[in-house]
């Protein structure tokens, strides 16, 4: 049978690039997830992993993990004794305190009228795709809220959201920006908050909230812009200073009524609402604060996040659900002339294999007909042999 080079070619070429596809899809997910390492940085992760293990501590597969280990290292100064204690005061938290059954289950009393009295969401990305968090503290009314829910509700509620933010918001906000996010940044608009805000029970949510974030959750703020900051706020501020470390003090800006220029650096107007001198209203979801707005709200982001934690990796399921990791908002394949590239490199090596099949089919022919060629002087052999066996003997 007459092979058809053309058309072999052809389907192999669309076979790879199909291949190629899908490699890449996943290649470049789990790129932009994992983010880049650091070889510095990794030997210190590495010398705390090997101190976990020598001291018999179980280290849980969703921690062991580069960024994870790193930011407990930053926080304390890469002191890696101090990093595994920090740490595993961290997971024994966890465990008694029930965090990732918080995290799966816990709701508020009453959200709509939480969201009334405590105006606070996360809204858009920054300039480099981190999470925005906004919340306008100067509008809290705390003995309306400890109606409807206690304290230790308010500290689960936060607990929660900060799950949600390492679980799902850093890992879309991240696919969207092409680069490993892993901190975010917040505006708390402080106009009217003084000494007298600070009563007892705000005291208590305060640090309940300050120590959980400290602890347990280390180095996930990239900056903090605290604005319409007055002379009442000032005062305030130099009692809260106390309860902060140095490096998180780093990140603060403490900034009056004149703040857009500093804020607008690191957030578009795009992404910030009306009262920050953004351009946002988020009029069909009642105001900017009423709802989650970000990267991690596009469907088909999520179903890729979904597939990853159900697989271990990217597997295109395009055919089943419609899903194209091309298509997701914001998130780009490779480029078309490095694809096309590597599969020339790789229709080389089948148009090769293809050559060699065909020298393989020739010595097939050739071997044949000499097979053929035997077979002709077996008959006539056998032939002659039958001849000289009927001759009369001498």
């Amino acid at each position: 049978m007459e092979l058809k080079r053309s058309s072999l070619s052809t389907s192999s070429f669309r076979s790879i690039q199909e291949a190629l596809k899908t490699i890449r899809r996943s290649f470049t997910i789990k790129t932009i997830l994992e983010g880049t390492h650091n070889p510095k940085d990794e030997q210190f992760v590495q010398s705390l992993r090997d101190l976990l293990l020598s001291s018999g501590a179980q280290l849980p597969d969703k921690f062991d993990d580069y960024h994870t280990l790193l930011r407990f290292l930053r926080m304390r100064g890469f002191d890696i004794v101090k990093a595994k204690e920090a740490l595993l005061s961290m997971l024994k938290w966890r465990k008694e305190f029930g965090v990732d059954a918080i995290a799966k289950d816990f709701k508020l009393n009453e959200y709509e009228k939480v969201k009334k009295y405590y105006p606070h969401g996360f809204h858009g990305v920054d300039r480099n795709g981190r999470p925005v968090y906004i919340e306008r503290t100067g509008m809290v009314e705390l003995m309306a809220l400890l109606n409807e829910n206690s304290i230790d509700d308010y500290i689960k509620y936060h607990i929660s959201q900060q799950e949600k933010t390492l679980n799902l918001r850093f890992p879309a906000c991240s696919l969207a920006a092409k680069k490993h996010i892993a901190s975010s940044t917040t505006i708390l608009d402080v106009k009217g908050v003084g000494l007298n805000s600070f009563s007892k029970p705000a005291r208590e949510l305060f640090t309940g909230i300050q120590k959980i974030d400290s602890n347990y959750y280390p180095d996930t703020l990239n900056q903090l812009f605290i604005v319409n900051a007055g002379s009442s706020f000032v005062v305030l501020w130099k009692m809260l200073k106390a309860f902060l470390d140095a490096r998180t003090l780093s990140k603060i800006h403490v900034l009056g009524n004149k703040f857009q220029n500093k804020l607008f650096e690191a957030v578009d107007p795009s992404n910030l609402p009306e009262f920050l001198g953004g351009t946002c209203t988020c009029s069909e979801i009642g105001g900017c604060l009423m709802k989650d707005k970000g990267p991690w709200t596009n469907p088909e982001i999520s179903e890729i996040l979904k597939n990853v934690e159900r697989n271990g990796e990217y597997r295109d399921e395009s055919s089943s659900n419609g899903l194209s990791i091309g298509e997701c908002s914001g998130l780009q394949e490779f480029t078309d002339e490095e694809l096309n590239s590597i599969s020339k490199i790789m229709l080389e090596e089948v148009s090769a294999l293809e050559r060699c099949l065909d020298d393989s089919k020739t010595i097939l022919q050739d071997l044949k007909s000499k097979q053929e060629e035997i077979e002709s002087h077996i008959e006539q052999l056998k032939r002659l042999t039958i001849s000289v066996n009927k001759s009369p003997s001498d």
